[in-house]
């Protein structure tokens, strides 16, 4: 997708019925009016993106799509990767589609727990623990991601998202100056099978369609900004943590059957169900990657891998 053209994303077209209605007034918006089971029109899927970029994250209601319908969709935007760089596929025939099921993430967020503990920061990231952009622990992290309610319950189980431009720009112009210029290593939890894939990447970078900055930085993957001294590091982050995870910078999404939500990685973050460890009920998702670009700072530097490949079938160098 490249050139963006001129489209009012807070209006229904009648021509079109596409609907779009904002959640809050800076993240987050609902479509209507479109139905996934169905081939779309080169003008819907420009819609669908427009309103991406500007609301972040969207969500839709209703579409009972099967397992290659999503992929169908997420084609529309670019190349789908593998199901991701570590986990495995839900099964053989749907390599693109990893399962995000609330037993997964109980034990996710134990490891996640014992990891930090074990490491010398691992104070740093508590109080913010679970926030994250998705596979940026390679150089080349996801564009975007596709999540589908599959089996949810009636209640909990919601899903929170935050504008990391909008926490970029509500830092000091001062601040902005400063961490224009950084660098942070990005590194999956420690893994047993290998060496933990890792990468550097810009603590701000710019979008490259819209052109904004935005805090590229998160608890679970963010391990330390060189250069920095451990206590500079460990206290700059807690201070971008602590900006980025402002209630009136995020939506809170409750998921439905055959709800998706279709967020954009180089402007968002986002936290995992936090309640699942309190209840035990079903919760199952089939979650689908769009293959990344290279992150790009203001200064012009460019994420380098540090373990690990591009991800992604046609990842540009």
């Amino acid at each position: 997708m490249t050139a963006i053209a001129s489209f009012d994303t807070g209006h229904t077209s009648a021509a079109t019925a596409f609907d779009v209605r904002p959640l809050t007034a800076l993240i987050g918006a609902e479509i209507h009016g479109v139905d996934l089971t169905r081939p779309l029109d080169a003008r819907t899927v420009q819609q669908i993106y427009e309103t991406l970029l500007r609301w972040k994250v969207v969500f839709f209601r209703d579409q009972d799509i099967t397992p290659e319908q999503q992929i169908i969709f997420g084609r529309y935007f670019g190349e789908i990767t593998p199901a991701h760089p570590v986990n495995g596929p839900i099964d053989e025939a749907h390599p693109q589609i990893m399962g995000v099921d609330a037993e997964r993430q109980r034990k996710y967020q134990q490891e996640a727990r014992e990891a930090g503990a074990r490491r010398d920061d691992g104070r740093r990231g508590t109080r913010h623990r679970g926030w994250h952009t998705d596979i940026t622990f390679v150089q080349n992290p996801a564009l975007a991601s596709i999540l589908k309610a599959v089996n949810v319950p009636a209640y909990a189980g919601d899903t929170i998202w935050t504008n990391l431009v909008a926490a970029y720009q509500a830092l000091s112009p001062a601040v902005r100056d400063f961490v224009d210029n950084l660098r942070a290593v990005h590194q999956w939890p420690d893994d047993s099978k290998g060496p933990a894939p890792s990468a550097i990447h810009p603590v701000v970078r710019v979008h490259p369609q819209t052109g904004e900055r935005a805090l590229f930085v998160n608890p679970n993957f963010t391990r330390y900004i060189l250069d920095l001294s451990p206590l500079e590091s460990e206290t700059i982050l807690g201070l971008l943590y602590d900006v980025l995870t402002r209630p009136d910078l995020t939506v809170r999404f409750h998921w439905e059957p055959n709800s998706i939500a279709f967020w954009d990685n180089r402007a968002t973050a986002h936290l995992a169900a936090v309640d699942i460890a309190h209840v035990e009920f079903e919760r199952r998702l089939h979650r689908i990657t769009i293959t990344g670009d290279v992150p790009i700072g203001p200064n012009g530097f460019r994420s380098e891998a540090l373990v690990g490949d591009l991800f992604g079938v046609a990842a540009s160098a």
